[in-house]
């Protein structure tokens, strides 16, 4: 008999897609704050945040996904620590904390365009639809290419 081990995560919604963090990586859930642009910065990059005098990066994850934009802005944000930085994650809308057994997680299929399928670690099905889990450590990647992960040690 297998064990059944629960994770909790935090739901959020960009454009149709649920996606999901480990409830112990989200901060807080805030609404659209106000967003100060950074000249030069990728696309996704939407520009600077202060949250309660703490300096976050806002990054549009659907430029990042390179998804189609509805809606003129998004409506809320995820804010959560990657690599020691706090970042906000701009979301279309927030779902509920949900809790699944980690055995029933899948990868991600290959029906999920691959500017996305590369930000998720695992798929659970719930009720009809897909759960996609960000990996934090592969969008930290994204987000500071220059790290030390690229084997890179020229300074």
């Amino acid at each position: 008999m297998s064990q059944t081990n629960l994770e909790l995560f935090t739901t959020f919604f960009v454009g149709e897609d649920l996606f999901g963090i480990e409830v112990m990586k989200v901060q807080e859930v805030t609404n659209t704050p106000t967003i100060i642009p950074v000249p030069l910065a990728p696309n996704f990059v939407r520009g600077l945040i202060n949250l309660r005098g703490q300096i976050a990066t806002a990054f549009g994850l659907k430029e990042l996904f390179c998804l189609e934009q509805k809606k003129a802005q998004e409506q809320m944000s995820v804010v959560c620590r990657m690599d020691g930085n706090l970042v906000s994650l701009m979301i279309d809308s927030v779902g509920d904390v949900v809790e699944v057994d980690s055995n029933s997680g899948e990868p991600p299929p290959n029906t999920i365009p691959a500017s996305v399928r590369q930000f998720v670690k695992n798929v659970y099905k719930m009720n009809g639809t897909l759960l996609s889990i960000l990996d934090l450590d592969q969008l930290a990647k994204e987000l500071s290419p220059n790290t030390e992960d690229k084997e890179t040690t020229s300074h």
